[in-house]
């Protein structure tokens, strides 16, 4: 086992720190509070590349690694995990969706400007009825020849007001249940789609989250993304590779809360010395660090087996279940170390303890994760 990072993998990081400590960390409280979208600092993600890591080369993507991918995602979470959360859905979900399945014209459309940033995309899986039974599909997409024809409502959908292209799960026959639903690649701005109210959210409040609604909205034919019944397996999959995403995203919101809680304890004084000289604040941040590192290979494990063509699932599964457990128990001791301090908003904590639990529920919650592994248990 080799546990060094090569120097291209260090450089990525440290590009992502930089990019993180400068340009998202100022304006981050008010971006929250406000509910502001990151217009600016997204542009930059694109631009650096940030947005198209695990695209090919010949796509316009930076054609790096799932670990590289892991240590960006790890770095921009510790800041702003709102900016993160477009980074993991464009990379994970919709690239990569259309990178395995798309044909060449598919990828020539949709992906080459979703990997260098000038477009972002959304994925379309959750209804109010199928949420972690992503079987229980409503919305559908009718075979009315020369095209389909879409009715439906989804909800929970990062970058739903602002993405350009739609990666939407549908049953088209429902008769068949999961063999029966298809993925389609959508342009946001085809007639008969309704953008829901931005969603006022706990945490991660500056992505921008709505509900979507189709009513008989046509889709061309070749927009179909992989063969006909195949949308349940590419949403599948598409989420495996999500939850190393999410995973890291957890990863990250957990380091960045330990980050300011080590340094609080080091400058904050109580009966006459530093509280990091207290025993009982030193263990809480020695078990804080003992989670985060064991949470950190947990994400390299299932980026390093992907990268490897191995079966990850299962490892990405216990990466995501274990680093949002690992970041909500974090960020709630990074505010109780803090102590008064930690329940206001300059001082960071309280918006990454917000933003944490989010990382139990979306992406499949830590309930899911359970079941995912569980069954792996008898493969």
């Amino acid at each position: 086992m080799n546990f060094e990072l090569t120097e291209e993998q260090e450089m990525i990081r440290d590009a992502a720190r930089d990019f993180a400590q400068r340009e998202l960390l100022p304006g981050v409280i008010e971006r929250d509070e406000n509910a502001t979208y990151p217009t600016e600092q997204v542009k930059r993600l694109g631009e650096l590349g940030f947005l198209g890591m695990l695209v090919d080369v010949e796509y316009d993507g930076g054609g790096m690694d799932a670990v590289s991918y892991v240590l960006a995602m790890e770095e921009i979470s510790k800041v702003d995990a709102s900016v993160s959360v477009i980074m993991s859905v464009n990379n994970s979900l919709v690239c990569w969706g259309v990178q395995k399945y798309g044909s060449e014209a598919q990828k020539q459309e949709f992906l080459k400007p979703m990997a260098r940033g000038d477009k972002i995309g959304a994925f379309l899986l959750s209804e109010p009825e199928a949420g972690s039974d992503a079987t229980s599909q409503r919305t559908t997409a009718v075979d009315m020849g020369d095209h389909y024809l879409i009715n439906g409502i989804k909800n929970w959908i990062t970058s739903g007001g602002t993405a350009s292209t739609y990666l939407l799960i549908a049953h088209t026959h429902p008769e068949k249940k999961h063999h029966g639903i298809n993925a389609f690649l959508i342009d946001s701005k085809l007639d008969g789609i309704t953008i829901g109210p931005h969603e006022n959210k706990m945490g991660m409040r500056a992505s921008d989250t709505h509900s979507v609604m189709f009513n008989n909205v046509k889709v061309p034919k070749e927009n179909r993304l992989g063969e006909d019944g195949q949308g349940f397996t590419i949403a599948m999959k598409s989420l495996e590779g999500g939850r190393i995403g999410i995973a890291s995203q957890a990863l990250g919101i957990a380091s960045g809360a330990y980050e300011l809680a080590l340094k609080y304890a080091q400058e904050r004084k109580t009966f006459g010395k530093e509280i990091f000289k207290h025993q009982a604040i030193a263990f809480k941040l020695a078990d804080m660090a003992v989670e985060i590192e064991a949470a950190r290979f947990f994400c390299l494990k299932a980026a390093w087996l992907k990268d490897q063509g191995k079966p990850y699932g299962q490892a990405s599964a216990m990466a995501k279940l274990y680093a949002a457990e690992t970041a909500m128990k974090v960020t709630t001791e990074a505010v109780q170390i803090h102590g008064g301090n930690g329940y206001v908003k300059e001082y960071h904590v309280e918006r990454l303890m917000r933003e944490a639990k989010l990382t139990q529920i979306y992406e499949g919650t830590s309930e899911i994760q359970k079941i995912v592994i569980s069954r792996g248990l008898l493969a």
